[in-house]
């Protein structure tokens, strides 16, 4: 099994997290955001990740630092369990639709940390108490700690629930899929490098 802990605390958060990467998809998540929490369940539950996460965090100010530092301690986490990566799959792709929406994402378990978070021309309209540039902010703490090419590109969408749900479930399945094990490349690195 392929597991990791991670505990983080600053003056702003105190964030203490498990997860299996090889797991069923249980989560045991409380961060005191409702909405936060149902996508980290979501995400557990479509990368198949077993996820128990406490937070504790400034609410009271807004939920930014709560979801930048559950992003960099689950990225952590992430790269933990991993090990030294032989016989992943390496790479993911996504294409996640929730109702009117419809997300790309595609990782790469590159050690190469990059981000590239795209919506159309014109923006779209936020999740109730969870803004879209929340889900950004996400995005790049996951990929910056977990060292990975990560590219979220919402296609379209016209509710904001959707389109977040839409992006914490690509992100799922595109991490599900880059992180398997290959039974075909048992022991060895998906590079030509010989090193990842």
């Amino acid at each position: 099994m392929r597991n990791a802990s991670c505990k983080r605390v600053t003056g702003e958060t105190d964030i203490s997290m498990e997860l299996n990467l090889d797991g069923t998809g249980c989560a045991a998540v409380a961060t005191g955001h409702a909405f936060f929490d149902h996508m980290l369940d979501l995400l557990a539950r479509h990368s198949l990740m077993d996820l128990t996460l406490q937070a504790r965090g400034d609410l009271e100010v807004d939920a930014h630092h709560t979801v930048e530092d559950v992003g960099i301690v689950l990225g952590e986490c992430i790269k933990n369990a991993l090990g030294d990566k032989k016989g992943i799959v390496r790479y993911g792709c996504s294409y996640l639709p929730m109702d009117e929406t419809l997300t790309r994402v595609v990782m790469d378990l590159s050690n190469r940390p990059y981000v590239a978070f795209r919506i159309p021309e014109g923006g779209l309209p936020d999740a109730p108490n969870f803004p879209l540039t929340l889900c950004e902010e996400f995005c790049r703490a996951l990929a910056n700690n977990l060292r990975c090419n990560l590219h979220v590109e919402v296609l379209y969408g016209r509710d904001g629930h959707h389109i977040a749900e839409s992006v914490f479930k690509g992100i799922a399945h595109a991490l599900r899929q880059a992180a398997a094990i290959d039974p075909r490349a048992a022991g060895t690195l998906p590079s030509t490098k010989g090193m990842l």
